[in-house]
This record gives structure tokens, sequence and C-alpha cells, in this order.
């Protein structure tokens, strides 16, 4: 069953790296990070992908909440996260390729058990990828649902930036 506006997320652990080996650029000791933790008494946007160094997710969606990280915090956010069931060695990098510069955090969720907890996975065996999560983006208040879009196959809008923008006005 899918997650809905006005549920709690679901308690799971994910993962981050925050330093790199000087020598090889190499991401290094990734860093636990509970949901509960993360979104304690603040309100947060959640934005997944279904996967990092993807087309459209390298090119819109990220870059997307890159552009408009300053406004979103300015429409209320404390912080924004991009979510993907990649390791935390490969978030990492990704952020550093495109820029992320403290402005968005990049979380990994390895074994789906975030996203399947709250019915946003996908299975993309088929075409070599594995499980994976949906394109969806949530704000969150207090560990709190207030808005969820959820992406199918090849779309992109209610997850943009932009959309989430337009809700954190409202």
């Amino acid at each position: 069953m899918t997650i809905e506006v006005g549920q709690k997320l679901p308690e799971a652990k994910l993962a981050e790296c925050h330093e790199f080996d000087s020598d090889t650029g190499c991401p290094l000791s990734p860093q636990p990070v509970e949901v509960s933790e993360l979104t304690k008494g603040k309100k947060i946007v959640i934005f997944a992908v279904p996967g990092a160094f993807t087309p459209l997710c390298s090119a819109q969606h990220l870059p997307g909440f890159i552009k408009h990280a300053d406004a979103i915090k300015a429409a209320g956010a404390d912080e924004i996260c991009c979510l993907a069931v990649n390791d935390a060695f490969v978030m990492a990098a990704w952020g550093k390729h495109v820029g992320v510069d403290g402005k968005v955090r990049m979380l990994a969720d390895g074994s789906a058990e975030f996203v399947k907890a709250m019915g946003l996975d996908r299975d993309l065996t088929g075409g070599g990828m594995g499980v994976r999560a949906f394109r969806f983006a949530m704000i969150v208040d207090n560990g709190v649902v207030k808005y969820l879009g959820v992406e199918g196959s090849g779309e992109f809008g209610k997850s943009s930036a932009e959309t989430i923008l337009d809700e954190l006005k409202r």
C-alpha cells in the first residue's frame, strides 16, 4: 500500500557521505541517517529519482532542486533531500558531479528499505536496474506527509522543484 498525505513516514535507515578522499576524490565513510531524526521537528522536502546519473534525473530533476533551493527554503523548507536506491558512495559522487554544494542532501536507500515501506518501489529488473524508487517528491512536516506527487513512467511534473515550490507557498 502506498503512503498517503496525512500519514507518518515509516522508520528506516538511510546513508549519506560527506567526506571525500583528497587523492582519489572518492566518497568516504557513509553515515547512517535515521528517517525519524531527519524529519523530527522540521519541514523537509524529499524527492526521489529512479537512479543516480540517469538522464532525466541528472538533466532536470536534481538540477531543478539545486536551482530553486534558496526559494524552497525561503518558502518554509528546512532541508531538501534527494533519495535514490543507490549506495551512499554513488549518491555522494553524483552530488559532487552536479554541484549540490550543500543545497541538497544526497541520501541513499541502498536496499530499498524505505521506498518499499512507503509502497513507492518499482521493479525494473527486466531492464537490468533492479528494484528502484518511483520518481516522486513529498513535503514532510515533523514526519507527516503533507504533499506527495508520484510520477508514472516518463512523466515529470508532480515531483519537480517548481511544483514543490508552489505547494510550499499554498
